[in-house]
């Protein structure tokens, strides 16, 4: 039996963060991952010698003394990331049915501001105020800044109000209210639900700046791990935890699928929060905190048409487009089989070998876990776990994948003549690679009529097991860096950790 300091459980961001930061303060590390690639949402794939981001397609705040660039530079990453800026003037385009016009996110806040005012110039001064509330939400996040004072923020009016309501008061415009509001697909944004200050701590990252992995995001996943390895690190794929074993009150060790134990002092798991508790199957957990977790209403999650270009057709498309075909951004997460797919987002790639080119593009939807119901029992995983799930599945794919290409034809004619093949994903193919009970894309929603209901903290009852990953603090590249800041805090400290990582 392997005998570890620290045992992690996932290999996504949040997991690779949290064994870095443990294997820097001298523990022998060891991270256990379900499946053939590190990474979680960092996976990638290849078809037609294309390769796919899975989950992450920008990246924002590396600009030097960004937030972002601060905590990668500590994680070794910046020196070795290969990255493309996004357009500056309109790093997300934003567009609407049967509206010729296009309105751009653009970087900075001046320019976001000017390159709005241009289109809305009656809504300068409401841009400007806009801005300074976000702002004023972020610098209000301690560890978003690297700070090490502590804030107590429960009772701020932005924990108290959610995103639309906000938004709309501060613009008169109609148009513009859904043009601030046209990425909320960033954070699975609900009406009356999502409190203004995940609206500003995510999108304010892009705003300060916009980056694209070139050939892919798996490289921060292996990036991460050649640095934990140097530090005597252990990371294993095909090694899936499925329980616990303790010794009185404290877990011992944990048991994989195949049989084998490995043995540590403290345990970190980045992987769904109800199969965690699941992994737990003695008293040391109360029913009701068990049930209080399993009762979470996740964010939706969604399909995503993976498109191959023919070689060469298709200029290089260095920003992102929301387009939206009903007129209000956020009912997409209400749709209905009917007005089936209200928002689509198009994120290209840029590739090292033709980057005047876009040779692949990802297509992406919200989509209910429902709606794969009849082929929940199935399960597809490559290499180990593969099993066909039905020609009535792959007509459904073949379906809803049309749809969408009808969508996107519309507001880039032309594209469908450059397609040489595509694939696509479900919400169960989420739940077989990332580990999610129900393929969520954002981990748990945050309500702000009920904000200690969706709070978990990452200390749990048991002494030597901890939390970190999209649930507890904030989802996104961003948000589960600085979740396992906070989990490895409340090991060695808030400000220790936190001084190590602004001083890197």
């Amino acid at each position: 039996m392997d005998k570890y300091d620290a045992i992690v459980i996932g290999s996504g961001l949040g997991g690779l963060c949290s064994a870095f930061i443990l294997a820097k303060e001298g523990m022998k590390v060891c991270v256990l991952e379900k499946n053939r690639q590190v990474g979680g949402s960092l996976q990638i794939y290849s078809r037609d010698k294309a390769i796919f981001d899975t989950g992450v397609h920008y990246i924002g705040g590396l600009d030097e003394g960004q937030n972002l660039n601060m905590y990668f530079k500590y994680f070794g990453l910046m020196k070795d990331l290969k990255l493309q800026k996004l357009d500056e003037n309109g790093f997300d385009i934003i567009s609407f049915k049967g509206d010729e016009k296009h309105y751009p996110h653009a970087q900075g806040y001046e320019n976001f501001i000017e390159k709005l005012a241009e289109i809305f110039p009656h809504e300068r001064e409401a841009l400007k105020t806009y801005i300074a509330k976000v702002k004023e939400v972020c610098l209000a996040f301690p560890l978003f800044n690297l700070s090490g004072e502590k804030k107590d923020i429960s009772s701020s009016w932005f924990m108290e109000i959610d995103s639309k309501t906000v938004i709309n008061s501060i613009f008169s415009d109609y148009k513009l209210q859904q043009v601030i509001s046209g990425s909320n697909m960033l954070y699975a944004g609900m009406e009356g639900k999502t409190p203004f200050y995940v609206h500003a701590l995510v999108v304010n990252s892009y705003i300060e700046s916009s980056y694209r992995c070139v050939d892919g995001s798996s490289q921060i996943a292996k990036i991460m791990t050649n640095n934990i390895k140097q530090m005597g690190g252990d990371v294993f794929n095909y090694s899936e935890a499925v329980r616990f074993h303790f010794k009185g009150s404290e877990i011992q060790a944990v048991e994989l699928s195949n049989g084998e134990f490995i043995e540590g002092k403290l345990f970190i798991s980045g992987i769904d929060l109800s199969k965690t508790i699941e992994m737990v199957e003695g008293p040391q957990l109360r029913p009701a905190y068990k049930n209080r977790i399993n009762a979470m209403e996740n964010t939706i999650s969604s399909f995503l048409i993976n498109v191959v270009a023919k070689p060469q057709s298709m200029p290089h498309l260095n920003h992102n487009i929301y387009h939206c075909t009903q007129p209000d951004i956020w009912s997409g997460t209400k749709y209905t089989e009917q007005t089936w797919p209200e928002t689509v987002g198009l994120f290209g790639t840029t590739s090292s070998k033709h980057p005047e080119f876009t040779e692949n593009y990802t297509a992406m939807a919200y989509m209910r876990y429902d709606e794969c119901a009849k082929w929940i029992d199935t399960k597809n995983i490559i290499p180990n776990h593969v099993s066909y799930r039905g020609d009535d599945y792959e007509l459904f794919k073949f379906e809803k994948a049309e749809k969408i290409l009808d969508v996107l034809e519309e507001r880039v004619p032309g594209l469908r003549a450059n397609i040489q093949s595509y694939t696509c994903a479900t919400p169960i193919t989420y739940r077989d690679y990332i580990g999610s009970r129900d393929g969520t894309l954002y981990g748990v929603i945050k309500d702000y009529k009920d904000p200690l209901k969706s709070f978990i903290t990452p200390r749990t009852k048991i002494s030597n097991l901890f939390l970190t990953g999209q649930s507890l603090n904030l989802h996104g590249v961003m948000g589960v860096t600085v979740s396992a800041a906070v989990t490895c805090s409340e090991i060695f400290g808030h400000p220790y950790v936190i001084n190590k990582i602004r001083n890197a």
